[in-house]
């Protein structure tokens, strides 16, 4: 998430273009929402199968995701007009279209701000999130904007684990969404390059991090808090 924050700035100073990035996490790890100031304090010491868990916050907003058999996804750009739920409709709109490709439709979440209450992202579904026909949260999304770009990132629920989710939340996990069982991640992230190209009319280049921009990061933003 430190390289997300730094396509952001490189981007509002016209460093860098916009970017559709997808990553995973290992071991898995707890992000907090940038104004997240409460959470269980055994949340620091949290172990599963001899590794500790990260606990990172998220330049973005929101409550807590478990990051466990789920697919991240962030986009960086700029010249999104409306106002925040606008912005992150037209966002949205290559998921949409890119998990229909893949026979899974998705519709918008409706909680309220009650959602602040609960400390799991994936315990409510508010208008910027999408949810399974079957009212369950697929994907949880979140935003910051600085100047005129915008980053909006999110994680797709793809294989959660019950366990490890009932030891970090103290509840138990009811995953009733069933997606088809002949997807992978790389399907999935082959529709949605796809679809993005459709949506925002535009082409992929695959850019590594250069060694500088690595260092650049880590040097930035890997304390950031």
């Amino acid at each position: 998430m430190a390289i997300d924050r730094w396509l952001l700035a490189q981007h509002e100073s016209g460093k860098h273009p916009s970017t559709l990035r997808f990553y995973t996490w290992s071991p898995p790890a707890i992000s907090l929402g940038y104004h997240q100031r409460q959470y269980p304090e055994f949340w620091q010491d949290l172990t599963w199968k001899g590794e500790k868990l990260d606990l990172v916050r998220r330049p973005t907003g929101g409550r807590a995701v478990l990051h466990q058999g789920d697919l991240t996804y962030a986009v960086v750009t700029s010249g999104l007009e409306g106002n925040r739920l606008d912005v992150y409709a037209k966002i949205c709109e290559f998921l949409i279209q890119g998990w229909r490709s893949l026979g899974v439709d998705l519709y918008y979440g409706q909680a309220g701000r009650g959602y602040i209450h609960n400390p799991n992202c994936f315990g409510t579904a508010t208008g910027a999130d999408l949810v399974l026909a079957d009212g369950s949260k697929l994907i949880g999304s979140a935003q910051l904007r600085k100047g005129q770009a915008v980053l909006q990132h999110g994680s797709m629920r793809l294989n959660p684990g019950a366990d490890l989710f009932a030891k970090v939340f103290n509840q138990e996990f009811f995953n009733t969404g069933k997606l088809p069982t002949n997807i992978n991640e790389e399907i999935i992230i082959n529709a949605l390059i796809e679809s993005a190209c459709n949506c925002f009319g535009m082409e992929i280049e695959i850019k590594p991090l250069s060694p500088d921009e690595w260092e650049e990061i880590i040097r930035t933003y890997a304390r950031y808090d």
